[in-house]
């Protein structure tokens, strides 16, 4: 049995009141942190919450899930790519997707700008970094993503909007907790010294979970992707 709205309401309340909370220890405008719903393994009608609710967009994980689930959808809402994306896939990304926030290498770039290029538009994207040098997670390398934030800056049909992370678990909480800490201020680090010498603002870090949503605020998150915490464990 899917959640209410109210259900929804509730919890979407809550952790808007969490982001507050946490922006008025950092110094932080909370108008600064969006709330992204993340809405894969989850019907249609958890994107119409998000909509009805006020969210901007809703994040997905699969490509062809998405595609699937968009038409049965009936609001209007921004989709995004939140999972790890194949060069395979790009054109079908390009034409479901209103931004990529997965974007972890040249080769996926180079798919990504022809294929934008094709279907005659710009896309918004994210570059991923592995900022948590988790041999578990996707991303490009700390020390490879300066190149890769070039590359991505010289493409015609791509829009560079900022960077995106996810942090290592840990096996304990406290060692969790300090992964994201490390994760989230490497990446923050990265995106204030590359803005400053390609003179470009960069201004999207999207990080920050359902777990880590706190300490992804204080150390500058501007986008939290959150699914658990709005509609519960996934079937």
């Amino acid at each position: 049995m899917f959640i209410t709205f109210n259900e929804f309401s509730q919890r979407a309340d809550k952790i808007r009141a969490e982001i507050a909370k946490v922006c008025a220890a950092a110094g932080r405008d909370p108008r600064e942190v969006e709330l992204m719903a993340v809405t894969k393994t989850h019907p249609a009608a958890a994107v119409d919450y998000a909509a009805r609710y006020g969210l901007r967009a809703v994040g997905e994980n699969r490509v062809q899930e998405a595609a699937d689930k968009k038409p049965l959808a009936t609001a209007t809402i921004a989709w995004e790519l939140i999972g790890h994306l194949q060069s395979n896939k790009a054109r079908l990304a390009v034409g479901c997707f209103d931004r990529v926030q997965s974007v972890d290498s040249e080769k996926l770039l180079l798919h990504l700008d022809r294929a934008a290029g094709e279907l005659g538009k710009t896309l918004p994207i994210l570059l991923q970094i592995n900022a948590g040098d988790d041999p578990a997670k996707f991303g490009a390398d700390l020390a490879d993503a300066p190149r890769l934030v070039e590359a991505a800056l010289a493409k015609k049909n791509i829009c560079v909007d900022g960077l995106m992370t996810i942090a290592p678990l840990g096996a304990t909480p406290a060692e969790t907790a300090a992964h994201a800490a490390r994760t989230f201020a490497n990446l923050r680090t990265l995106r204030d010294d590359l803005a400053a010498r390609l003179g470009t603002p960069l201004r999207e870090l999207s990080m920050g979970m359902s777990g880590d949503l706190a300490a992804a605020v204080a150390a500058g998150s501007t986008l939290v992707r959150v699914g658990t915490a709005l509609y519960g464990a996934r079937e």
